[in-house]
């Protein structure tokens, strides 16, 4: 993945480790995270450090982040039970559970905006809040720069002449960038690049 991973050092501590510099580096927000206890690192996936983020939230009694945090866990396990195959419920990807968290993202921004312009800014900045603790889970997103940039790269990368050639694109944006960028409004621009008439 591009970009960096956590490793929990101590309590209430945590660094991130930059796998491209081999360096601990300033701390963001991503899907995984390491844990070293007695100097064995193990992986939790981003499913355990929400089940975990909940436990904690029962323990402060954070009323809205455990509720926003089990509106995760439900969100997620909607998405399982409709995964299911011969009645056995299938494990979902973490690319699965990021789209999820930018979804509910997108939502509770709409709703945010909504209650803004009808002047209720106290339900706009309950869904304000949700978002600040869904985002805790998902890597930095992507600056329109850097969104442009990729989307250039996965165009060279698949060699994409035609809108015919858009699936291939979003693909290979969707392996790489899941969680950091918004699908919903890169599609119009990869559209407009592969239809743009070819200079030469």
């Amino acid at each position: 993945a591009p970009w960096s991973r956590y490793a929990q050092v101590s309590a209430g501590q945590t660094i991130a480790f930059d796998y491209r510099s081999g360096c601990f580096g300033p701390t963001i927000w991503l899907a995984s995270a390491m844990n070293i206890s007695n100097g064995v690192i193990t992986v939790a996936d981003l499913r355990e450090r929400v089940v975990t983020a909940v436990k904690h939230a029962m323990k402060q009694k954070a009323a809205i982040r455990l509720a926003t945090l089990r509106l995760i866990n439900a969100a997620i396990k909607d998405k399982e039970i409709a995964t299911r195959v011969n009645g056995e419920t299938q494990a979902i990807s973490e690319a699965d559970i990021l789209a999820i968290m930018g979804k509910m993202v997108k939502q509770r921004l709409e709703s945010a905006r909504a209650y803004e312009e009808a002047g209720r800014l106290d339900l706009s900045e309950r869904e304000r809040a949700e978002i600040e603790i869904i985002e805790e889970f998902l890597p930095q997103q992507l600056t329109d720069a850097e969104v442009e940039a990729a989307i250039s790269e996965a165009i060279t990368e698949t060699a994409a002449a035609s809108i015919r050639d858009m699936g291939r694109v979003m693909g290979v944006l969707k392996a790489a960038y899941t969680g950091q960028m918004d699908f919903a409004s890169v599609g119009p621009i990869i559209k407009q690049r592969l239809c743009a008439p070819s200079s030469g």
